[in-house]
């Protein structure tokens, strides 16, 4: 009798990690991924501040980020991973796709930036992608980000901004950056003026707008 012949999968797969702070959404994400035939979901995390930590125990060629996430955002662990895990290449997921985050994507090392929207065959072939090397930007936000030019903000002012994001008093966010309050004042009335708001929760709500913070 002759046997059939049998499917053996790859040789070796991609090995991804994936942070997202929503549970379902990463589930269905590891879930799509999975079946992917040269795709491995390794570690998946909920929080910015667990990237670090699971890309070393986990060892993923790709890591896939989320932006808005818990304890530290995904643009900032982006950057923490090329310190910590430089053979890691990182690719960004977002809901948000703003010019500004993409800037700060590329800045942090970032090798490719892609809004939620798309299909996950696109998004297989951008980890595949991105692994061989190349970089893979979504092609509207990159037309967008070249015309709206980089952030206005110095690294101070968007600290600031940021420290003063949940109501915090003039003197809190001094203490918390170890400035003096008049220095403090100066950095949120420039921040301010670049914004063209008029107060500091307007120009914090105008920077996430165009994704400066």
């Amino acid at each position: 009798m002759n046997e059939m012949p049998q499917e053996h999968p790859p040789a070796t797969s991609v090995r991804v990690l994936l942070a997202e702070d929503q549970g379902m959404m990463r589930g269905a994400l590891a879930l799509l991924l999975g079946l992917e035939p040269d795709i491995e979901v390794v570690a998946q995390v909920g929080a910015g501040d667990e990237i670090v930590a699971a890309a070393l125990a986990s060892r993923p060629d790709v890591a896939l980020l989320d932006i808005e996430l818990p304890g530290r955002s995904g643009l900032d662990a982006a950057a923490d991973l090329r310190q910590e895990v430089p053979d890691c290449r990182v690719l960004i997921l977002t809901t948000f796709g703003r010019p500004g985050y993409l800037r700060r994507a590329m800045e942090a090392g970032a090798a490719g930036f892609l809004v939620k929207d798309g299909p996950v065959e696109e998004l297989a072939e951008a980890i595949r992608r991105v692994l061989a090397g190349e970089t893979v930007v979504d092609p509207a936000l990159a037309a967008a980000a070249l015309s709206s030019g980089p952030s206005p903000l110095t690294a101070r002012e968007r600290d600031a901004l940021v420290a003063s994001a949940d109501g915090a008093t003039v003197a809190d966010i001094a203490a918390k950056l170890h400035l003096s309050e008049s220095t403090v004042r100066n950095y949120l009335s420039s921040a301010i003026g670049k914004t063209g708001t008029r107060n500091r929760m307007e120009a914090v709500r105008a920077a996430r707008q165009q994704g400066w913070l």
